[in-house]
């Protein structure tokens, strides 16, 4: 039986985008005669992940670690390479593969920053169609786990990030996803509440049995978290 949950074969992404010296000359000039300059953002690069495994994903600032992540889920297509997530091919964006996987990124925010907490989840629980008396069994489960029920009646824009961070991560769990990507999920935060959501993300791999991919600049994170390690590196840009 296969166990493996993704696997990733010779995958490569390049960018072309548009490039041009100062100046108003070159910015005239650029309408008749543009330069381009080909940004390979990751470049064949191959590795498998089993089913409820979690797995640190490290590299150097540029070496393409988020847009891995986002070919992975979905956001973005690949420029070659083959790549199956939960059994299906992400950037086909399905209905049953968006209900299996969830996305956190730690610089940028999905919930409405005018409504408390609470009325995000419900919105987020009726586009998933998670049955109510499912939705509220997870929600006060996850709740719980983060001690955060203090918080669900408050904007979101007055609270502190980490209050915000904890929000993000229910927000996504609460139809219980098969993989969860999280690109930097603790960015920012105080060593208090690194601690807390690294013991939530351990405690929910645990008990979910989900396969989670990790990419943090923060060693405490992957040390704690992430029983084995991909590493990626830099490629470069090629002016035509």
């Amino acid at each position: 039986m296969d166990t493996l949950q993704i696997r990733v074969n010779h995958l490569s992404k390049t960018y072309r985008v548009p490039v041009r010296d100062a100046g108003l000359l070159a910015s005239v000039k650029s309408i008749w005669s543009r330069a381009y300059c080909d940004v390979k953002a990751i470049e064949d690069i191959s590795f498998s992940i089993e089913e409820g495994d979690m797995v640190g994903f490290l590299g150097p600032n540029g070496a393409g670690k988020t847009t891995t992540l986002k070919v992975l889920a979905g956001l973005l297509y690949p420029t070659a390479g083959e790549v199956r997530v939960a059994g299906f091919i992400p950037w086909k964006r399905e209905a049953a593969y968006l209900r299996s996987i969830s996305m956190v990124m730690g610089n940028k925010s999905q919930m409405n920053w005018d409504i408390p907490p609470r009325d995000s989840f419900r919105v987020q629980g009726a586009i998933y169609r998670v049955p109510p008396a499912e939705l509220n069994r997870t929600l006060e489960e996850l709740v719980e786990m983060l001690d955060m029920e203090d918080i669900l009646s408050k904007p979101v824009r007055t609270l502190s990030l980490g209050e915000r961070m904890k929000c993000e991560l229910v927000s996504v769990l609460l139809y219980c996803p098969k993989v969860l990507f999280l690109d930097e999920p603790t960015l920012g935060l105080d060593i208090s509440t690194q601690r807390r959501l690294r013991q939530f993300i351990a405690e929910y791999n645990r008990c979910s049995g989900a396969t989670v991919i990790l990419t943090s600049h923060y060693m405490a994170d992957v040390v704690a978290l992430c029983p084995r390690v991909i590493m990626i590196h830099l490629r470069y840009s090629r002016v035509t």
